[in-house]
Parts: structure tokens; sequence; C-alpha cells
């Protein structure tokens, strides 16, 4: 296994381009600091929600909507003229029922933008998708943590696998290992395309990820054509 690469910045980055993005997951933890990051830089921000109270972030450049995520006649009308869509959206574990809404969301997201002829879209799932990609971790996320959180693992899983089979749209899923509620910080990235960022030994390196650096790396990649139709799983360099 190839040990972690440090991709920031990238040979291939553009320009740095004002774009007209639809953010799906506004309103939750790394939603917010997406949208006040993108705000910061200029974009155009259309954050799509159920409840438009919730955020209260108020800006010349972000429209706030309600639509529904599951429904693909309610996403095209908001992702009409977009260059983008960022979704962060995030669903609690179930025991009883399994999880659903990352693969049911990411099929209407991906239909809406056909019709709307939006072909760029950017979303997160976690280190450790793959059943089998969590080996090398410690005793505690191995046997305490992963099986807690199997259920959004598993569904996270299959919209990855949905995605994967997607020719038609350029798609990049950010894999962060944990994450904490903290803002964005200047720290290097270290990137690698799998299930987690690896040492110079195959095994995991890194830690929780505070969410502001998510949204920062998920920005960055409006920029970029390195990880088109790719998962890169990402941690921050300790300093």
């Amino acid at each position: 296994m190839r040990s972690a690469q440090r991709q920031w910045p990238s040979k291939s980055v553009f320009p740095s381009v004002k774009m007209k993005i639809a953010v799906l997951g506004a309103t939750g933890q790394t939603g917010q600091y997406l949208v006040n990051q993108a705000l910061q830089q200029g974009h155009a921000v259309t954050a799509i929600v159920r409840n438009p109270g919730k955020l209260t972030v108020q800006h010349e450049k972000l429209k706030v909507v309600e639509g529904n995520i599951f429904s693909e006649d309610s996403l095209k009308l908001h992702f009409q003229g977009q260059d983008a869509v960022i979704s962060c959206l995030g669903f609690p574990a179930s025991f009883l029922s399994g999880v659903t809404g990352y693969t049911l969301s990411m099929r209407a997201a991906v239909n809406a933008m056909r019709e709307a002829k939006v072909n760029r879209i950017i979303t997160m799932t976690s280190w450790y998708t793959d059943p089998n990609s969590g080996t090398q971790s410690s005793y505690l996320i191995r046997f305490l943590l992963l099986p807690m959180i199997r259920s959004v693992l598993s569904n996270m899983f299959e919209m990855e696998h949905f995605l994967k089979k997607t020719q038609d749209v350029n798609w990049t899923v950010v894999r962060p290992p944990g994450l904490k509620n903290l803002p964005a910080t200047g720290k290097e990235f270290l990137t690698h395309e799998g299930y987690f960022v690896p040492d110079s030994n195959g095994l995991p390196v890194g830690s929780a990820v505070g969410r502001g650096d998510v949204a920062r790396f998920m920005l960055f990649l409006l920029n970029t054509d390195v990880w088109f139709n790719k998962a890169v799983a990402i941690t921050t360099k300790n300093e």
C-alpha cells in the first residue's frame, strides 16, 4: 500500500474562479463551515435546506431555499444555473431499520444534476466505509467504534459504489476520519486514494479532523481535477 501523499497544493490546480454552488446539508455542522468559507472566498451559494430558519447566516451572495433532498424534482429547480453541488449531508446510525439517506439523496441529486446540466458534485463519507478496510485500525476503533456506526458506513459504501458507476458526472468523495467541531486551520493535508491514510508501513496515520478543515478541502476541490471520479481519504499533518 502506498504511503500518505501530500496533495496540497496540487500541480493540477486551476486559477481560483468564483462559482455558483448548491450546498446540501448546509445547516449541519460541517455544512455551516462550508457555507461561510465559500462566501468568504467569493462564491455564490444556494443553500438547499429543509428548514430555512435554521440557517441564520445572511450574505448578499447567499440564497437559502427550502427543498427536499430526496426529490429529484425539488432539487433540479435549485440546481439550475449552478456550477457545482457540494453535499455535507449526514445521517444517524440505525440498528433497527438500517441507513438509506446517503444513497437515496445521492440518486436524487445526480438525476437532478442531469436535468439541470450540472456535472460536478463533491460529497463526504468517512474512513473505513469498506467493511474489510479497518483491519489495521486500533483495537477500540475496530471492535467498538466501527460496529457502532456500521449502518452508516455501509450506506456510505453503497453511495460510493453508486457514484463509481456514474459515468456522466464528475464526482469526488472526501473521506475524513473522525470529525471535530473546530474551524479551519492552515495545516497541510495528507491524502490517499483509499479507505484511510496510511503511513510508510501501511498503518493508519492521523486522527480526527476539524469540520472546518474538511470544508476547506472540499472547496479546494473546486479548483482542481486531481480527484475527479475518485474517493480520497484525508487527514491533516501534525505540526
